[in-house]
């Protein structure tokens, strides 16, 4: 179904009423009269929310999910790195098209990918992420990573995996001419992470990504062993090393965001840099547990993510929003600390922020980007609010979903992608990445 010429109405849902689509914008939510010509679909007793936005993601992780299942982050990266450096663009495909499918039929109608491994300096990688995201319907939001430091050099990666500062740049500015609409795809500067790149390719990171107008996006404050990275190698902890690169700023988000004191968190507050948590990641890799109540209490934007498939085998972004609330209580010993509303606010809002698109992404009112997940509640009924049932109620799979207003998942499907084929396509390519 187009949504640039008929008006959608989703009819009859529990919470928070019915939705008016009309050229892939929201017209109005509540009590909505149908038209001649309106598009009626019935969401009786289901329950609305503006699509969910994934903050965070590696999609070409599908390809090892299962792997290094006792390992720290460090000893984690060490153990793929080998594995990853045997990609080819097909394999990325096919691992974007499934990671992608997965996170839409989770609810997600925006997904960030960071990707920063380019074997071979073949940046067609890039390509083929933009292709699979079109042809499964959803919003992308794709990071140019990198990464030039390499083992030899004193970083964590194989030196084969490191690329040019200068072909970096080049491909970075391909990109954004070739794809960036700040729309359907939206093209992203972020190296790495400190382990892995020089100060260099951090400064002038930013430097481009200012000169193109798009955001910045890195890894930092993962774990302790980063933190000690940083303090021997800068003698700075990782914030005091990002402010000096230039990166405290309202255009940067930063993946994970976990070892933070409170001076640490109040500056990311005050510069407008938001954090995506990945809760369910960071507990496989024993990371430790994101600060999300002091986050948001200083005023910094808090996304989920679900990092990569590798580390959280899931993929999909639903779960994520029980195991952020059941972290951040754990974490503050508090059962009030973070309550379902925040979560569900985090999972679509506070993503937007993130992504810089809370003008038109995050929210179900008039005005905004026709993105609506319907989600099925008949199991929910005895349970009165809305967030709560989702948050806290069993996982489920999103009865449809719309990204402006274009049906994405129908009936719990992907129209016109056969997604049995896809896994089994991707199980073979990952079987012989192994071998």
């Amino acid at each position: 179904m187009s949504g640039d010429v008929d008006r959608l109405v989703l009819r009859g849902a529990r919470w928070p009423g019915d939705v008016a689509v009309r050229g892939g914008v929201i017209e109005a939510v509540g009590s909505v009269v149908a038209e001649p010509g309106d598009v009626v679909i019935g969401c009786d007793g289901d329950i609305l929310t503006a699509g969910l936005i994934n903050t965070h993601h590696h999609l070409y992780q599908w390809m090892t999910r299962g792997r290094a299942v006792g390992c720290d982050l460090f000893s984690w990266l060490v153990a793929l790195y080998p594995v990853w450096g045997r990609l080819r663009p097909e394999d990325v495909s096919a691992a974007a098209r499934v990671g992608l499918a997965e996170l839409a039929l989770s609810g997600v109608s925006t997904v960030f990918d960071h990707h920063y491994v380019v074997p071979r300096g073949d940046d067609a990688v890039f390509d083929v992420i933009v292709e699979a995201a079109a042809e499964v319907g959803v919003r992308l939001h794709l990071a140019r990573g990198s990464m030039d430091l390499g083992e030899s050099d004193g970083g964590l990666p194989p030196d084969h995996l490191v690329e040019n500062i200068d072909a970096i740049a080049d491909s970075t500015e391909r990109l954004v001419a070739q794809y960036h609409d700040g729309e359907r795809v939206s093209i992203v500067v972020a190296p790495c992470s400190p382990f892995s790149v020089s100060t260099e390719l951090m400064v002038s990171s930013a430097e481009l990504a200012r000169s193109l107008g798009v955001r910045l996006h890195t890894h930092l404050v993962e774990t302790i062993e980063e933190q000690q990275h940083c303090v021997e190698r800068f003698g700075r902890r990782p914030v005091e090393v990002l402010e000096s690169w230039g990166w405290m700023a309202d255009d940067v988000w930063l993946a994970h965001g976990i070892h933070l004191d409170g001076e640490e968190i109040a500056r990311l507050g005050a510069a407008g840099v938001g954090v995506a948590h990945c809760p369910s990641s960071n507990a496989r890799l024993a990371a430790g547990m994101c600060p999300v109540v002091g986050l948001r209490e200083a005023g910094a934007a808090v996304g989920l993510g679900v990092d990569g498939a590798a580390s959280n085998e899931v993929g999909g972004l639903f779960g994520e929003m029980r195991q952020a609330l059941y972290t951040a209580r754990l974490r503050e010993g508090r059962a009030d600390a973070l309550m379902p509303a925040d979560v569900l606010e985090m999972a679509t809002a506070g993503g937007a922020a993130c992504l810089g698109r809370s003008r038109d992404l995050g929210r179900l009112a008039a005005g905004m980007a026709g993105d609506v997940a319907v989600w099925p509640a008949c199991d929910l009924g005895d349970i009165a609010e809305a967030p709560t049932a989702l948050a806290l109620g069993p996982d489920r799979r999103v009865r449809h979903l719309f990204v402006s207003g274009r049906q994405v998942v129908a009936d719990g499907k992907i129209p016109g992608l056969d997604l049995g084929a896809a896994h089994r396509e991707l199980a073979r390519r990952a079987s012989a990445l192994h071998d």
